[in-house]
């Protein structure tokens, strides 16, 4: 008796190999935004502890500059006071076309300590 070997066709192969091409543009194409994410942190982090509300846009503003934030400026900042202490919180939405009318939501929203 002959044993049928197991495993993958060369169709199956191809559709494989297809589907992951896709997943990986997607992923290509959300990493950058995630890198500004940590970006839009580490800048709202910076500039949380000015004096009044106008301080702390003109740090974010300049520490944007630096990073080269596009997604988020300065008026986009909600800042108020909680005690002695500025808090922060910034949310963007960010949309990568997949193909067609398809699209990848991405939302982002952050509030300083």
């Amino acid at each position: 008796m002959r044993s049928r070997q197991g495993g993958i066709s060369f169709i199956g192969l191809i559709f494989v190999i297809a589907v992951l091409a896709c997943v990986g543009v997607l992923v290509a194409q959300a990493i950058p935004t995630m890198l500004e994410y940590q970006a839009v942190v580490k800048a709202i982090e910076r500039s949380k502890d000015g004096a009044n509300p106008q301080e702390v846009r003109v740090a974010f503003e300049k520490a944007s500059a630096v990073d080269d934030i596009k997604s988020v400026t300065p008026k986009d900042l909600e800042i108020t006071k909680q005690g002695d202490r500025n808090v922060v919180k910034v949310a963007w939405n960010k949309e990568i076309h997949m193909f067609g009318p398809a699209f990848l939501l991405l939302k982002y929203a952050y509030q300083s300590k």
